[in-house]
Protein backbone atom coordinates (compact mmCIF):
# COMPACT_ATOMS: atom_id res chain seq x y z
CA UNK A 1 0.00 0.00 0.00
CA UNK A 2 0.73 3.91 -0.11
CA UNK A 3 3.14 5.59 2.24
CA UNK A 4 2.42 7.93 4.07
CA UNK A 5 5.21 10.02 2.74
CA UNK A 6 3.39 9.39 -1.22
CA UNK A 7 0.12 10.77 0.63
CA UNK A 8 1.97 13.92 2.38
CA UNK A 9 3.51 14.43 -1.74
CA UNK A 10 0.43 14.54 -3.39
CA UNK A 11 -1.09 16.68 -0.88
CA UNK A 12 1.96 18.94 -1.34
CA UNK A 13 2.04 18.93 -5.04
CA UNK A 14 -1.84 19.73 -5.23
CA UNK A 15 -1.31 22.54 -2.63
CA UNK A 16 1.67 23.88 -5.19
CA UNK A 17 -0.55 23.84 -8.05
CA UNK A 18 -3.18 26.07 -6.65
CA UNK A 19 -0.51 28.35 -5.86
CA UNK A 20 1.09 28.35 -9.75
CA UNK A 21 -2.37 28.42 -11.06
CA UNK A 22 -3.32 31.03 -8.75
CA UNK A 23 -7.18 29.66 -8.77
CA UNK A 24 -8.57 32.46 -6.32
CA UNK A 25 -7.80 34.55 -8.46
CA UNK A 26 -9.24 32.93 -11.18
CA UNK A 27 -12.28 32.50 -9.62
CA UNK A 28 -12.25 36.13 -9.52
CA UNK A 29 -11.73 36.89 -12.88
CA UNK A 30 -14.14 34.29 -14.12
CA UNK A 31 -17.00 36.07 -12.47
CA UNK A 32 -15.82 39.87 -14.00
CA UNK A 33 -15.37 37.93 -17.41
CA UNK A 34 -19.39 36.40 -17.04
CA UNK A 35 -20.30 39.81 -16.07
CA UNK A 36 -19.33 41.09 -19.57
CA UNK A 37 -21.21 38.64 -21.20
CA UNK A 38 -24.79 40.19 -19.66
CA UNK A 39 -24.79 43.57 -21.62
CA UNK A 40 -27.45 43.34 -24.39
CA UNK A 41 -25.05 43.96 -27.39
CA UNK A 42 -23.05 41.14 -25.89
CA UNK A 43 -23.21 39.06 -29.33
CA UNK A 44 -23.53 42.07 -32.02
CA UNK A 45 -20.12 41.39 -32.76
CA UNK A 46 -19.95 37.81 -33.02
CA UNK A 47 -15.92 37.50 -33.54
CA UNK A 48 -15.24 39.20 -30.43
CA UNK A 49 -17.93 37.80 -28.14
CA UNK A 50 -16.74 33.97 -29.02
CA UNK A 51 -13.11 34.83 -28.11
CA UNK A 52 -14.67 36.38 -25.03
CA UNK A 53 -16.31 32.95 -24.28
CA UNK A 54 -13.42 31.15 -25.05
CA UNK A 55 -12.01 33.04 -22.43
CA UNK A 56 -14.37 31.91 -19.97
CA UNK A 57 -14.06 28.48 -20.93
CA UNK A 58 -10.44 28.58 -20.32
CA UNK A 59 -10.94 30.12 -16.96
CA UNK A 60 -13.19 27.52 -15.79
CA UNK A 61 -10.93 24.54 -17.13
CA UNK A 62 -8.54 25.21 -14.57
CA UNK A 63 -11.10 25.98 -11.79
CA UNK A 64 -12.81 22.64 -12.54
CA UNK A 65 -9.54 20.73 -12.95
CA UNK A 66 -7.97 22.03 -9.56
CA UNK A 67 -10.94 21.52 -7.55
CA UNK A 68 -11.75 17.92 -9.04
CA UNK A 69 -7.87 17.02 -8.23
CA UNK A 70 -8.69 18.64 -4.66
CA UNK A 71 -11.52 16.57 -3.91
CA UNK A 72 -9.67 13.12 -5.04
CA UNK A 73 -6.45 14.31 -2.96
CA UNK A 74 -9.34 14.76 -0.01
CA UNK A 75 -10.70 11.33 -0.85
CA UNK A 76 -7.28 9.69 -0.69
CA UNK A 77 -6.84 11.07 2.58
CA UNK A 78 -10.17 9.52 3.83
CA UNK A 79 -9.28 6.22 2.28
CA UNK A 80 -6.27 6.36 3.42
CA UNK A 81 -7.46 6.41 7.59
CA UNK A 82 -10.45 3.64 6.88
CA UNK A 83 -7.91 1.10 5.78
CA UNK A 84 -7.13 0.76 9.47
CA UNK A 85 -10.63 0.65 10.33
CA UNK A 86 -11.20 -2.05 7.14
CA UNK A 87 -14.16 -0.04 4.86
CA UNK A 88 -11.77 -0.26 1.89
CA UNK A 89 -8.69 -2.22 0.79
CA UNK A 90 -5.15 -1.53 0.53
CA UNK A 91 -5.29 -2.46 -2.92
CA UNK A 92 -8.41 -0.25 -3.57
CA UNK A 93 -6.41 2.62 -2.04
CA UNK A 94 -3.60 2.03 -4.02
CA UNK A 95 -5.59 2.42 -7.53
CA UNK A 96 -7.34 5.65 -6.41
CA UNK A 97 -3.31 7.15 -5.47
CA UNK A 98 -2.56 5.76 -8.95
CA UNK A 99 -5.27 7.69 -10.64
CA UNK A 100 -4.71 11.07 -8.62
CA UNK A 101 -0.77 11.17 -9.36
CA UNK A 102 -1.83 10.71 -12.93
CA UNK A 103 -4.07 13.60 -12.75
CA UNK A 104 -1.77 15.77 -10.58
CA UNK A 105 0.73 14.96 -13.67
CA UNK A 106 -1.58 15.99 -16.34
CA UNK A 107 -2.03 19.06 -14.66
CA UNK A 108 1.17 20.11 -13.73
CA UNK A 109 2.39 19.29 -17.13
CA UNK A 110 -0.89 21.45 -18.63
CA UNK A 111 0.62 24.13 -16.70
CA UNK A 112 3.47 23.96 -18.34
CA UNK A 113 1.79 24.95 -21.88
CA UNK A 114 2.10 28.94 -21.28
CA UNK A 115 2.16 30.75 -25.04
CA UNK A 116 -0.34 31.99 -26.40
CA UNK A 117 -0.16 29.79 -29.30
CA UNK A 118 -0.05 26.44 -27.55
CA UNK A 119 -3.79 26.34 -27.17
CA UNK A 120 -4.10 26.05 -30.50
CA UNK A 121 -4.82 23.30 -32.72
CA UNK A 122 -2.15 21.74 -35.31
CA UNK A 123 -1.23 21.79 -38.66
CA UNK A 124 0.33 18.77 -39.35
CA UNK A 125 2.19 17.75 -42.24
CA UNK A 126 4.64 14.96 -43.43
CA UNK A 127 6.73 14.63 -46.04
CA UNK A 128 8.71 11.45 -46.92
CA UNK A 129 11.89 11.94 -47.21
CA UNK A 130 14.35 10.30 -50.30
CA UNK A 131 14.29 6.51 -50.31
CA UNK A 132 11.23 6.23 -52.93
CA UNK A 133 8.73 3.43 -51.68
CA UNK A 134 10.48 2.35 -48.30
CA UNK A 135 10.21 6.04 -46.94
CA UNK A 136 6.69 6.78 -48.78
CA UNK A 137 5.61 3.54 -46.71
CA UNK A 138 6.92 5.21 -43.30
CA UNK A 139 5.52 8.70 -44.24
CA UNK A 140 1.90 6.58 -44.50
CA UNK A 141 2.90 4.84 -40.97
CA UNK A 142 3.69 8.30 -39.24
CA UNK A 143 -0.04 9.57 -40.78
CA UNK A 144 -1.47 6.64 -38.89
CA UNK A 145 0.52 7.14 -35.57
CA UNK A 146 -0.85 11.07 -35.20
CA UNK A 147 -4.40 10.29 -36.52
CA UNK A 148 -4.42 7.56 -33.51
CA UNK A 149 -3.26 9.94 -31.22
CA UNK A 150 -5.54 11.94 -31.99
CA UNK A 151 -8.26 9.71 -31.77
CA UNK A 152 -6.93 8.70 -28.49
CA UNK A 153 -6.97 12.44 -27.34
CA UNK A 154 -10.87 13.40 -28.80
CA UNK A 155 -9.37 15.72 -31.25
CA UNK A 156 -11.17 16.72 -34.28
CA UNK A 157 -9.24 15.26 -37.57
CA UNK A 158 -9.04 16.22 -41.22
CA UNK A 159 -7.30 15.50 -44.50
CA UNK A 160 -6.27 18.70 -45.85
CA UNK A 161 -3.73 17.16 -48.68
CA UNK A 162 -2.77 13.89 -49.58
CA UNK A 163 -0.17 13.09 -51.88
CA UNK A 164 -0.27 9.55 -52.51
CA UNK A 165 3.12 7.50 -53.32
CA UNK A 166 4.25 5.89 -56.30
CA UNK A 167 3.87 2.20 -55.45
CA UNK A 168 2.87 2.59 -51.73
CA UNK A 169 2.40 4.80 -48.74
CA UNK A 170 2.59 8.54 -49.37
CA UNK A 171 4.80 11.62 -50.42
CA UNK A 172 3.21 14.13 -48.44
CA UNK A 173 -0.19 14.87 -46.00
CA UNK A 174 -1.22 17.87 -44.31
CA UNK A 175 -3.75 17.31 -41.44
CA UNK A 176 -5.66 19.39 -39.70
CA UNK A 177 -6.23 18.72 -35.85
CA UNK A 178 -8.42 20.27 -33.49
CA UNK A 179 -8.70 20.26 -30.02
CA UNK A 180 -7.48 22.70 -26.62
CA UNK A 181 -3.71 22.49 -26.64
CA UNK A 182 -2.77 19.98 -29.57
CA UNK A 183 -0.52 22.43 -30.80
CA UNK A 184 1.03 22.43 -27.30
CA UNK A 185 1.91 19.05 -26.67
CA UNK A 186 2.53 17.91 -30.48
CA UNK A 187 5.13 21.16 -31.06
CA UNK A 188 7.39 18.06 -29.64
CA UNK A 189 7.29 16.12 -32.90
CA UNK A 190 8.35 18.82 -35.03
CA UNK A 191 11.74 17.56 -36.96
CA UNK A 192 12.89 14.17 -38.57
CA UNK A 193 11.84 10.77 -37.86
CA UNK A 194 14.23 7.95 -38.52
CA UNK A 195 13.29 4.15 -39.44
CA UNK A 196 15.17 1.27 -39.08
CA UNK A 197 13.43 -2.11 -40.31
CA UNK A 198 14.09 -5.25 -42.16
CA UNK A 199 12.20 -3.83 -45.32
CA UNK A 200 9.12 -5.33 -46.51
CA UNK A 201 10.38 -4.13 -49.72
CA UNK A 202 13.87 -5.86 -50.01
CA UNK A 203 13.71 -8.88 -51.76
CA UNK A 204 17.25 -9.54 -50.16
CA UNK A 205 15.67 -8.99 -46.81
CA UNK A 206 18.00 -6.15 -45.81
CA UNK A 207 18.07 -3.72 -43.04
CA UNK A 208 17.10 0.37 -44.86
CA UNK A 209 16.79 2.94 -42.85
CA UNK A 210 14.22 5.37 -43.40
CA UNK A 211 13.46 9.37 -42.81
CA UNK A 212 9.93 11.39 -42.68
CA UNK A 213 9.84 14.89 -41.60
CA UNK A 214 7.55 16.45 -39.55
CA UNK A 215 6.39 20.03 -40.03
CA UNK A 216 3.80 21.41 -36.96
CA UNK A 217 2.42 24.61 -37.29
CA UNK A 218 -0.48 26.00 -34.69
CA UNK A 219 -3.80 26.56 -36.35
CA UNK A 220 -5.31 29.31 -35.54
CA UNK A 221 -8.96 30.71 -35.09
CA UNK A 222 -10.95 33.40 -36.03
CA UNK A 223 -10.04 34.62 -32.00
CA UNK A 224 -6.62 35.65 -33.66
CA UNK A 225 -6.03 38.88 -36.01
CA UNK A 226 -3.47 37.93 -38.39
CA UNK A 227 -2.94 40.42 -41.60
CA UNK A 228 -3.30 38.87 -44.96
CA UNK A 229 -2.72 41.39 -47.65
CA UNK A 230 -5.23 40.31 -50.26
CA UNK A 231 -3.47 42.15 -53.00
CA UNK A 232 -0.70 39.29 -52.70
CA UNK A 233 -2.78 36.64 -53.15
CA UNK A 234 -3.61 34.83 -56.30
CA UNK A 235 -6.07 31.56 -56.80
CA UNK A 236 -5.34 28.45 -59.12
CA UNK A 237 -8.07 26.16 -59.44
CA UNK A 238 -7.71 21.91 -60.37
CA UNK A 239 -9.54 18.72 -60.67
CA UNK A 240 -9.05 16.81 -57.62
CA UNK A 241 -6.77 13.38 -57.86
CA UNK A 242 -7.73 10.30 -56.40
CA UNK A 243 -9.86 6.86 -56.98
CA UNK A 244 -13.19 7.06 -59.25
CA UNK A 245 -16.09 9.40 -58.30
CA UNK A 246 -17.51 11.73 -61.13
CA UNK A 247 -16.85 14.69 -59.34
CA UNK A 248 -13.44 14.30 -58.63
CA UNK A 249 -12.74 13.53 -62.73
CA UNK A 250 -14.77 16.63 -63.33
CA UNK A 251 -15.01 19.44 -61.51
CA UNK A 252 -12.51 21.41 -60.60
CA UNK A 253 -12.78 21.80 -56.53
CA UNK A 254 -9.11 21.79 -55.72
CA UNK A 255 -7.88 25.35 -54.95
CA UNK A 256 -4.42 26.52 -54.85
CA UNK A 257 -3.31 29.20 -53.25
CA UNK A 258 -0.11 31.57 -53.84
CA UNK A 259 0.60 34.49 -51.80
CA UNK A 260 3.34 36.47 -52.57
CA UNK A 261 5.15 37.08 -48.61
CA UNK A 262 7.17 39.71 -47.76
CA UNK A 263 9.16 39.56 -44.19
CA UNK A 264 8.30 42.66 -42.48
CA UNK A 265 11.76 41.86 -40.47
CA UNK A 266 14.07 41.36 -43.05
CA UNK A 267 12.28 42.50 -46.70
CA UNK A 268 13.13 39.18 -48.15
CA UNK A 269 10.16 37.99 -50.16
CA UNK A 270 8.67 34.33 -50.78
CA UNK A 271 5.99 32.89 -52.33
CA UNK A 272 3.62 30.39 -49.97
CA UNK A 273 2.37 27.77 -52.15
CA UNK A 274 -0.73 26.13 -50.28
CA UNK A 275 -3.05 23.74 -52.10
CA UNK A 276 -6.43 21.89 -50.82
CA UNK A 277 -8.75 19.00 -51.52
CA UNK A 278 -10.40 18.70 -48.35
CA UNK A 279 -13.96 18.82 -49.74
CA UNK A 280 -15.58 18.61 -52.87
CA UNK A 281 -16.78 22.33 -52.47
CA UNK A 282 -14.81 24.86 -54.12
CA UNK A 283 -15.71 27.64 -52.10
CA UNK A 284 -15.21 25.60 -48.63
CA UNK A 285 -11.60 24.37 -49.68
CA UNK A 286 -10.57 28.38 -50.42
CA UNK A 287 -12.01 28.93 -46.88
CA UNK A 288 -9.75 26.37 -45.50
CA UNK A 289 -6.78 27.06 -47.45
CA UNK A 290 -6.96 30.85 -45.97
CA UNK A 291 -6.73 29.14 -42.84
CA UNK A 292 -3.52 27.48 -43.37
CA UNK A 293 -2.46 30.23 -44.78
CA UNK A 294 -3.23 32.60 -42.01
CA UNK A 295 -1.14 29.44 -39.39
CA UNK A 296 1.57 30.17 -41.71
CA UNK A 297 2.08 33.91 -41.34
CA UNK A 298 0.95 33.31 -37.58
CA UNK A 299 4.40 30.90 -37.43
CA UNK A 300 6.11 32.90 -38.98
CA UNK A 301 5.69 35.89 -36.28
CA UNK A 302 6.16 33.30 -33.84
CA UNK A 303 9.31 32.08 -34.82
CA UNK A 304 10.21 36.05 -35.15
CA UNK A 305 10.00 36.79 -31.58
CA UNK A 306 11.56 33.17 -30.54
CA UNK A 307 14.34 34.29 -32.26
CA UNK A 308 14.71 37.01 -30.56
CA UNK A 309 14.28 35.81 -27.32
CA UNK A 310 16.90 33.23 -28.60
CA UNK A 311 19.53 36.08 -28.00
CA UNK A 312 19.15 36.35 -24.60
CA UNK A 313 18.83 33.10 -23.92
CA UNK A 314 22.34 31.36 -24.28
CA UNK A 315 22.50 27.63 -24.63
CA UNK A 316 18.59 27.07 -24.89
CA UNK A 317 18.13 23.85 -27.48
CA UNK A 318 16.19 24.78 -30.32
CA UNK A 319 14.10 22.24 -32.63
CA UNK A 320 15.03 23.72 -36.55
CA UNK A 321 13.74 21.85 -39.85
CA UNK A 322 16.57 18.96 -40.54
CA UNK A 323 17.08 17.60 -37.11
CA UNK A 324 16.86 13.98 -36.43
CA UNK A 325 14.62 13.85 -33.44
CA UNK A 326 13.80 10.66 -32.77
CA UNK A 327 14.67 6.93 -34.13
CA UNK A 328 12.42 3.96 -34.37
CA UNK A 329 14.06 0.62 -34.45
CA UNK A 330 11.92 -2.28 -35.11
CA UNK A 331 14.28 -5.41 -35.29
CA UNK A 332 15.78 -4.08 -31.24
CA UNK A 333 12.39 -2.75 -30.36
CA UNK A 334 13.40 0.15 -29.56
CA UNK A 335 12.13 3.72 -29.98
CA UNK A 336 14.44 6.69 -28.77
CA UNK A 337 14.08 10.30 -28.45
CA UNK A 338 17.58 11.71 -29.55
CA UNK A 339 16.50 15.00 -27.02
CA UNK A 340 15.60 13.67 -24.19
CA UNK A 341 17.01 10.44 -24.21
CA UNK A 342 13.92 9.01 -23.37
CA UNK A 343 13.13 5.43 -25.21
CA UNK A 344 10.64 2.26 -24.81
CA UNK A 345 10.79 -0.94 -26.13
CA UNK A 346 7.14 -0.74 -26.85
CA UNK A 347 7.15 -0.34 -30.11
CA UNK A 348 3.77 -1.47 -31.23
CA UNK A 349 2.22 0.95 -29.06
CA UNK A 350 3.75 3.73 -30.21
CA UNK A 351 3.08 3.26 -33.54
CA UNK A 352 -0.41 3.00 -32.66
CA UNK A 353 -0.58 6.37 -31.11
CA UNK A 354 0.74 5.94 -27.45
CA UNK A 355 3.33 9.07 -27.27
CA UNK A 356 2.43 10.94 -24.38
CA UNK A 357 5.36 9.67 -22.71
CA UNK A 358 7.48 11.26 -25.27
CA UNK A 359 6.04 13.95 -25.35
CA UNK A 360 5.80 14.45 -21.13
CA UNK A 361 9.50 13.81 -21.51
CA UNK A 362 9.99 16.76 -24.01
CA UNK A 363 7.85 19.07 -21.94
CA UNK A 364 9.22 18.29 -18.82
CA UNK A 365 13.00 19.12 -20.38
CA UNK A 366 11.93 22.26 -22.55
CA UNK A 367 8.26 23.91 -21.81
CA UNK A 368 9.40 25.26 -18.44
CA UNK A 369 12.39 27.40 -20.37
CA UNK A 370 9.85 28.15 -23.34
CA UNK A 371 7.37 29.65 -21.11
CA UNK A 372 9.73 31.76 -19.20
CA UNK A 373 11.06 32.93 -22.61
Amino acid sequence: MITQEQLKEAEERTAALKRYLDIDSKKIEVEEEELRTHVADFWEDRTKAEAQMKKIKDLHFWIDAYEALEKQVEELRLAFDFVKEGLVTEEEVDEQYATVAKDIENLELRNMLRREEDKLGVVLKINSGAGGTESQDWAQMLMRLYLRYAERHGYKTSIAQLLEGDDAGIKSVTINIEGDYAYGYLKSENGVHRLVRVSPYNAQGKRMTSFASVFVTPLVDDTIEINVEQARISWDTFRSGGAGGQNVNKVESGVRLRYQYKDPYTGEEEEILIENTETRDQPKNKENALRHLRSILYEKEMNHRLEEQAKVEAGKKKIEWGSQIRSYVFDDRRVKDHRTNYQTSDVNSVMDGEIDEFIKAYLMEFAASEGNA
